[in-house]
């Protein structure tokens, strides 16, 4: 694999911790998207991708298979195996790209919005409709299969910007999330995504009603940062 310097370690760099698979994924589509690996090119080996990105091999592997599954990868068995930049790589979606700048304002609008969001709910005195209706927003995204999972997400989100007790807050928010949803529809929903945003919801739901603030709002950032990585890595 050619290496351009400056532009390989800033690709092949370690990973924040929080969101490892998302910012894997992320990290790994630059290499396609930037021509660091060109189609048809073989990627680093897992255990070389590891210890770059400071993750743990299953973590890589469950990177690499989410982008195979996607088309963006293939892997080859036998002696000249590994796993190479699929050749050609998956056309783009109809979605409008983000414009120059765009991309970077909705994600920290939505960090700003949510994080805000998920603060003033656990600061209020939730009554029992409000703490099982949130109960039961977030068993529903958890059963969620591939079709009916974004609505879902977005209405345990928007549900969350409800109970913070700002009625103009829900508005931003459901504005803001009609483009970034938009956006996360231009690429296929990745299983293993599916399962650690689930596991990040739980987080927040649970910080929420233990009426920790500060814990929902990080929960939530991080929660967040998941879902950045994963436009950038597409979009950016």
């Amino acid at each position: 694999m050619e290496e351009n310097s400056l532009v390989h370690e800033l690709v092949f760099r370690p990973v924040r911790s929080g969101n490892s698979l998302e910012d894997t994924v992320s990290r790994l589509m630059q290499t396609i998207r930037l021509g660091v690996v060109a189609p048809g090119g073989a990627l680093p080996s897992e255990r070389e991708l590891a210890v770059r990105f400071s993750v743990s091999r299953d973590t890589v592997r469950d990177a690499i298979r989410e982008l195979a599954d996607a088309g963006y990868l293939t892997a080859r068995r036998g002696r000249y195996g590994g796993t190479f930049v699929a050749n050609p790589l998956p056309t783009s979606g109809t979605t409008t790209p983000p414009a120059a700048g765009e991309l970077d304002d909705l994600i920290g609008i939505r960090d700003v919005l949510e994080g805000s969001a998920a603060r003033l709910a656990a600061a209020r005195e939730l009554g029992a409709p409000q703490r099982a209706g949130l109960w039961s927003h977030l068993a529903e995204v958890q059963a969620a299969g591939p079709d009916d999972y974004r609505r879902l997400d977005s209405r345990l989100h928007l549900g969350i910007a409800e109970l913070a007790g700002v009625p103009s807050l829900v508005a931003l928010i459901a504005d803001n999330r009609t483009r970034v949803n938009e956006l996360l529809d231009s690429f296929p929903l990745l299983a293993r995504n599916i399962e650690h945003s689930n596991r990040q919801h739980e987080a927040i739901v649970l910080a929420i009603l233990a009426g920790d603030a500060a814990s929902a709002e990080e929960a939530m950032r991080e929660h967040l940062e998941g879902s950045a990585a994963l436009l950038r890595g597409f979009l950016a």
